[in-house]
């Protein structure tokens, strides 16, 4: 693979396969973002699970202290009082049958996040293989099925993450945006982190969290020290 001069330098700004802390790392995260639009800061982690077994899957939900610095348009399935409200508490789109058809006969996806009262599964179960692929279906466990969708919007808008396990035990999750700054970039961090580790399955066993690095959109990936 064939990377451009701006990474080139910027893994000779450190060293790859040395172990930082989270302090040291974000720094050099930073110090790597050369792109001119703000970049995303990402987190990845490998964990000591086995994805293919039911009782050792990781999968949560958590609204970061920061938010994540992304505009996120909401669409919300709902009718009666329960669209309303969503109207009112901010979703981008709200619609019922219409909705669903305007998916189906257009392949509309111009929406990052999906919202459901548990009423309208079915109807969205007509679409689950339009939306799962592209993880739009929504799901009680990410608290995107709900009778309180006033709540399941405002911690969307307000920077709402969900983390979960890929076919390779590994988690990836954005944890904001390079202009967000040293400090607030590790409060996210910490707080993710903290959240995947209580997250730990009973069957797990070993050591849980293997490996997690740090990079931006366009930036190598940083190693950090692991404490388990």
């Amino acid at each position: 693979m064939k990377f451009g001069k701006k990474y080139a330098d910027s893994i000779k700004a450190f060293e790859t396969s040395k172990q930082y802390d989270v302090n040291e790392a974000m720094d050099v995260v930073l110090a790597t973002a050369k792109a001119k639009f703000d970049e995303t800061i990402e987190f990845h982690t490998k964990l000591g699970v086995d994805p293919k077994q039911a009782d050792q899957q990781v999968r949560g939900v958590i609204v970061l202290p920061n938010g994540t610095g992304k505009n996120v348009k909401v669409l919300v399935i709902a009718k009666g009082e329960k669209a309303d409200i969503a109207e009112k508490a901010g979703a981008d789109f709200v619609g019922a049958e219409e909705i669903i058809a305007k998916i189906q006969s257009e392949n509309w996806f111009d929406y990052d996040v999906v919202i459901t009262t548990p009423d309208m599964m079915g109807m969205v179960g007509r679409i689950a293989r339009l939306l799962g692929p592209k993880g739009l279906m929504p799901n009680p466990k990410s608290g995107t099925v709900t009778m309180d969708v006033e709540k399941a919007i405002k911690d969307v808008k307000a920077g709402k993450v969900e983390y979960r396990l890929d076919k390779t035990a590994v988690i990836h999750c954005s944890i904001g945006k390079k202009s967000f700054g040293k400090e607030k970039l590790i409060e996210n961090y910490n707080a993710l982190l903290d959240a995947i580790v209580k997250a730990k399955p009973a069957a797990a066993k070993g050591q849980y969290i293997k490996s997690i690095s740090l990079a931006s959109t366009m930036g190598p990936g940083v190693k950090v020290q692991v404490k388990n």
